[in-house]
């Protein structure tokens, strides 16, 4: 079931009413949430509810032992947290390991005796890990109490605004808006309605037009594409993602804010960053975070000395490639991002930069290589060999001769994607107030003439949301 389809507007029609109308009767609302969560994960596949039940057993139960003063709470977080990752790597990086282990086999003329597993990939196997761990370490941590109330964690890890793409909402953030009814004047409708709005237009016509039309053709043969054409198609790429990613994010804050619950920002107009850190600052807010603070503070963070946060950094980084997929293009462009916030780190501490790193020029010299060096990036985490993208790179250095066949409407598309990085960034506070100040029936006819716009000028063809695969 995918957001931008009449089946989940009928679903969320549904909810919505549901929800509210039981919102006085906490417990009740609470076992709907959860039903709906997993109906809504059943459409994808019923099988794999298995997952978020086990999912949700494991964290409530070491969750309720670490945040005792027990003996061998940090041996039970260990289980608990390889357990995760045991199901993580079993689905998505197995038979990539596999591969790989045969590859090496071959070239020192061993026969192992191994085959593939072939499993289906589960759908949001990665971000449901990603809330099953942060939860048990912090409650480990103290950040949380251990919650005894199983049906809240099996909320928290299966709610389904967030649970095939996020944001990765963190347990102390969520679980204490179970506690009570919710209040509906907390909850803008003209604001949540203008930001889903706002993520259906990023969605299907930009991302998809962009997909459909330019990116994926060139990534698909880019031999049979001229030199301008593969340098347009990553910026292309770079919009695409963004207006991809950021609209589901979007559309989930949004869901949730109308069903009554608050998520995090996860993106902050990335393409203005300064610097590759500031760019990560912007970027899947949720995810840098988690790995911040699960990870590379976990790893020793900066406290070691330079060549341990550098250490760190690279190390993070090819983890947080390698867990957006089991190719080696996302340990290359994890590894290229580490390579990039040593770099940074170093830099943004140097005397050189105290001393004219903060001057207008400097400033949109930063912004360039940022900009660039991350549509770099992009190229090998679209393509889908390393072989692939090196073919790409060899045709953008030696040119083909060919003709650029790249569609006019990609142009105001960069301009429409290029125009979201400068919105200010109260603007769908604005509308939301402005909407809200005129009624309801303003609100619904709004909302049914945008979407009606937005289905019109949408294209026939769609691609599916990017980091479904994730």
């Amino acid at each position: 079931m995918l957001f931008p389809t009449i089946e989940f507007g009928l679903f969320f029609a549904f909810a919505i009413v549901l929800v509210w109308s039981l919102n006085s009767r906490n417990l009740l609302k609470k076992w709907v949430l959860l039903g709906l969560s997993l109906a809504f994960y059943a459409s994808w596949d019923w099988r794999f509810l298995l997952l978020l039940f086990a999912s949700g057993a494991i964290s409530y139960l070491v969750g309720l032992y670490v945040g005792s003063e027990r003996p061998f709470r940090r041996a039970v977080l260990l289980i608990g947290v390889f357990l995760d990752l045991g199901v993580l790597c079993y689905f998505k990086y197995l038979d990539f390991f596999i591969a790989q282990a045969l590859t090496l086999a071959n070239a020192l003329g061993v026969n192992l005796p191994l085959g593939f597993v072939n499993v289906t990939l589960p759908v949001a196997i990665s971000f449901l890990t990603f809330h099953a761990i942060s939860y048990i370490v912090d409650v480990y941590r103290g950040r949380l109490k251990a919650s005894r109330s199983p049906l809240d964690i099996l909320i928290y890890i299966s709610f389904f605004p967030h649970l095939v793409a996020g944001p990765i909402v963190r347990a102390h953030e969520f679980l204490p808006q179970l506690a009570s009814p919710r209040r509906p004047e907390d909850f803008g409708f003209g604001e949540n309605l203008a930001l889903i709005l706002g993520g259906l237009l990023k969605k299907m016509v930009i991302a998809n037009y962009l997909a459909v039309m330019f990116v994926d053709p060139v990534f698909t043969d880019p031999t049979q594409f001229s030199r301008f054409d593969l340098v347009m198609a990553v910026y292309a790429y770079a919009i695409q993602i963004y207006a991809d990613f950021s609209a589901y994010t979007d559309i989930a804050i949004g869901v949730a804010a109308l069903l009554g619950y608050r998520f995090p920002q996860n993106f902050n107009q990335p393409y203005r960053a300064l610097g590759i850190g500031d760019f990560w600052r912007r970027w899947h807010m949720t995810l840098s975070s988690w790995l911040r603070d699960y990870l590379y503070i976990t790893l020793g963070g900066n406290r070691a000395g330079k060549l341990m946060t550098a250490r760190n950094l690279m190390l993070t980084m090819l983890l947080g490639g390698l867990w957006h997929g089991a190719n080696w293009t996302f340990l290359v462009w994890g590894g290229l991002h580490g390579a990039a916030l040593v770099v940074d780190h170093a830099y943004r501490r140097s005397r050189f930069y105290k001393r004219f790193g903060r001057t207008p020029w400097a400033a949109a010299l930063d912004w360039a290589v940022t900009f660039h060096f991350v549509c770099l990036c992009w190229l090998f985490f679209r393509s889908p060999s390393l072989d692939a993208a090196t073919q790409y790179l060899a045709g953008i250095v030696s040119d083909n001769g060919a003709a650029s066949i790249m569609p006019a409407i990609v142009w105001p598309l960069l301009a429409a994607g290029a125009f979201t990085q400068f919105i200010p960034p109260d603007s769908r506070f604005r509308l939301g107030e402005w909407l809200d100040a005129r009624g309801q029936a303003a609100q619904i006819a709004f909302g049914a003439v945008a979407l009606y716009v937005i289905v019109v000028m949408a294209p026939s063809a769609s691609a599916p949301f990017i980091y479904f695969q994730f």
